[in-house]
């Protein structure tokens, strides 16, 4: 059973999702990042500048080096390359997130971030899913 991890109140969520790629990164966890394409492209812009010490390998899902790049963002989980880490920055369930063995939902602090996180949850929680939450301070 995939293993859900919730990161709320953490502020800046694009911010905080770099956070968890460089950790996946550097522990050599491949990580497959979903969300809705405007979403998606800020996110692989605050890749780039986030930390100026740190490089994270990433690339769109369906380019030739998806397969061999750590970190691989995508807007549909069919062009996934690897089901070890999904991160999960769209405002819905991803249909297929039991393909991966675990999916990192991040929920920042805006009124609709929470309240999709919260429908996330209860969706998950629903249907038996042990759940570990991890509640920020909200910094971002």
């Amino acid at each position: 059973m995939t293993r859900i991890d919730f990161h709320s109140n953490v502020g800046n969520a694009l911010l905080y999702a770099c956070r968890l790629a460089r950790k996946a990164y550097l522990a050599g966890q491949p990580l497959v990042v979903l969300a809705e394409p405007p979403r998606l492209r800020a996110f692989d812009e605050q890749l780039w500048v986030f930390s100026p010490l740190d490089f994270i390998p990433h690339c769109m899902a369906g380019t030739p080096l998806a397969s061999e790049t750590p970190v691989v963002l995508t807007s549909n989980l069919d062009a996934a390359p690897h089901h070890q880490i999904l991160l999960n920055l769209g405002a819905t369930v991803p249909a297929q997130f039991a393909r991966f063995e675990r999916l990192l939902e991040v929920v920042g602090n805006d009124q609709d971030e929470l309240v999709a996180g919260r429908e996330r949850y209860r969706f998950y929680r629903d249907r038996g899913y042990a759940l570990n939450n991890y509640k920020q301070g909200g910094e971002a």
